[in-house]
């Protein structure tokens, strides 16, 4: 009896441990499954595959301004120059004769992360509905025809490819998703005598530093607006307009306050936004200086003609860039913001410098030069403009990161 009662006691805990060890798998087992899980939401969380952006491509997170240029052949240019049905003879260096095409092949990485891969798809689906405009001068235009390069291939192959133009205003407009990409020529921002799209280039410039309206009705109901304005401002001389253009009783002022002008000029416009400007439905950006290359870190080099390399020396800064005028710009936008306006500072600025070899210097249309200039190529390439494919294609990368993180 007491045999059979130890007999069923050895049973009993045999049974017990062996429940225990069931058990205990069954957990090993369910933790290893949820591990899975766990894993594959981290992967999904990392990386989206419409877009191509991961965690770690966090506009927050990672400075997308620092970096450098990595040689990439396989993955870049983007799209072909001859394929892009909106491409300008100011910006086709392939058409104009440069024979080497290294400067499309270079791709920007940052330090920290990795800029995303750009999703033409991806990109018309977060503005479909809406309006971007582009506002500034011929370099924000470059940006403006990259973007549209950009995005050419993923639209049907129905789709029209026609940009209207209304006075200032260049519109491309895409039927499936009933958006529209658009430039607006100011490159003052503020109202100036060279306001004419085409006919601009007069020797005395002309601004009325305390008038926008003009141009900002034009674009006071877009969904996502991009600014630059730089390049215009660097002339020492310019006379003020009080008044109206044309008017007998306009006070004149000739000015070398190059700094403060456009100063001014930022503060008319920042004080134009902050009045106008739906903080529900408008997303701002504003593009840092462009840098030119007629000189590098001193007068006697750094001009872009005949060069096929980028500058690689780290942390370089061309003697060109005008950290002063950056500072302002940031100093307004960074005022506009305690006013309750948020504007996205892309400072493309850094990043760019490296890029002496890919201005269109001479490989662009031209007016007629005279025969001492054609036997002098620096005294015409142009050092402030960008092939395409090329690196505002960059620029639009990263406003990209931005868009498609935005809510």
């Amino acid at each position: 009896m007491k045999l059979g009662k130890w007999d069923i006691r050895i049973k009993s805990h045999y049974f017990a441990g062996l429940v225990v060890m069931v058990l205990l798998t069954a957990a090993l087992f369910l933790i290893g499954q949820n591990d899975d899980v766990v894993l594959e939401e981290e992967i999904a969380r990392n990386v989206d595959r419409k877009t191509g952006l991961s965690s770690n491509d966090s506009v927050v997170s990672c400075d997308l301004f620092s970096g450098r240029w990595v040689f990439d052949d396989v993955a870049y240019p983007l799209y072909e120059e001859k394929k892009c049905s909106f491409m300008t003879n100011e910006f086709a260096c392939e058409k104009y004769g440069r024979k080497e095409f290294k400067y499309q092949n270079w791709r920007w990485q940052p330090h920290q992360c990795d800029l995303p891969r750009f999703n033409g798809s991806a990109f018309m689906e977060k503005i479909k509905g809406k309006r971007v405009v582009f506002v500034g001068d011929s370099l924000i235009r470059n940006q403006w025809i990259s973007m549209l390069c950009m995005i050419e291939s993923y639209l049907l192959e129905s789709s029209s490819k026609a940009v209207v133009q209304i006075d200032n205003l260049f519109v491309f407009q895409s039927m499936e998703y009933n958006a529209t990409i658009e430039f607006y020529w100011s490159p003052l921002l503020v109202e100036s005598n060279c306001d004419d799209p085409y006919t601009h280039r007069v020797k005395d410039r002309t601004v009325r530093i305390k008038s926008i309206e003009k141009h900002a009705r034009h674009w006071s109901d877009a969904d996502i607006l991009i600014f630059n304005s730089f390049m215009w401002w660097l002339d020492p001389n310019m006379t003020i307009l009080w008044g109206s253009f044309g008017s007998s009783d306009a006070i004149y002022k000739r000015v070398e306050m190059k700094l403060r002008l456009y100063e001014m000029a930022l503060n008319t416009w920042s004080d134009w936004l902050e009045i106008n400007i739906d903080r529900t439905k408008t997303k701002l950006f504003f593009m840092s200086l462009s840098p030119y290359h007629f000189h590098g870190e001193s007068l006697n080099e750094g001009h872009c003609y005949n060069v096929t390399e980028p500058i690689m020396k780290e942390d370089y800064w061309g003697i060109s860039t005008d950290i002063d005028m950056m500072r302002t710009a940031e100093s307004t936008i960074q005022k506009l913001e305690k006013r309750g306006l948020k504007a996205e500072y892309l400072n493309i600025t850094h990043l760019s410098d490296y890029r002496r070899d890919a201005h269109t210097s001479i490989y662009r249309k031209f007016g007629d030069l005279s025969d001492e200039q054609l036997s002098n190529p620096k005294s015409y390439s142009d050092c402030v403009h960008w092939c395409l494919p090329g690196v505002p294609d960059v620029w639009n990368q990263i406003f990209y990161s931005y868009i498609i993180n935005s809510s």
